[in-house]
């Protein structure tokens, strides 16, 4: 192997498992490269790979309740709770009990984030434009509409889509 090709994420072949689903092992190798390339653009604003995506939802409602976060967020309970807890020790959101419901927590976005906003954005926008390099428009909206496709067939295919639990009530498994 030469220096070039030492690296196995960066050759053209896929490993010997993922001959049989090409396009998996393609959508793998893109969430990864994108993941690492979205927390090189956030990591001057101190957040991590997801904890932006929580504030996006923070900065749209008022308060939300933690439970309804999480479901939202589609992601463990601890997992949000753990974003939760850097955040606020960061003084980005706040917690405080539901005055409709003292056993459950309301989460805000403070107003020291609202300076996180603008950042967020402008990675967001690097993210976007990084990741479609070399795609004219048409191709752009033509991939955008392919991922669609490709996100409603596996929702179908696992009955596990945050639209549907949503829809019919039923907890993540």
């Amino acid at each position: 192997m030469t220096a070039e090709t030492s690296d196995p994420a960066c050759t053209d072949e896929p490993p010997g498992a993922a001959w049989g689903g090409p396009v998996s092992h393609a959508l793998s190798r893109v969430a990864r490269l994108h993941r690492i390339a979205a927390a090189k653009l956030l990591r001057n604003t101190g957040l991590y790979p997801g904890q932006e995506l929580l504030m996006m939802h923070l900065w749209d409602e008022p308060a939300v309740r933690q439970a309804e976060l999480i479901k939202s967020m589609d992601l463990d309970p601890s997992t949000v709770t753990k974003m939760l807890q850097r955040l606020d020790s960061s003084g980005y959101v706040r917690r405080s009990p539901d005055p409709a419901d003292r056993r459950a927590v309301l989460v805000s976005a403070t107003e020291d984030s609202c300076a996180l906003r603008d950042e967020v954005k402008e990675a967001w926008d690097q993210l976007e434009e990084h990741t479609l390099a070399g795609l004219d428009d048409a191709e752009r909206a033509e991939l955008t509409r392919l991922l669609a496709k490709v996100e409603a067939s596996l929702c179908a295919e696992t009955s596990d889509c945050p639209e549907e639990r949503a829809r019919t009530g039923s907890a993540r498994g």
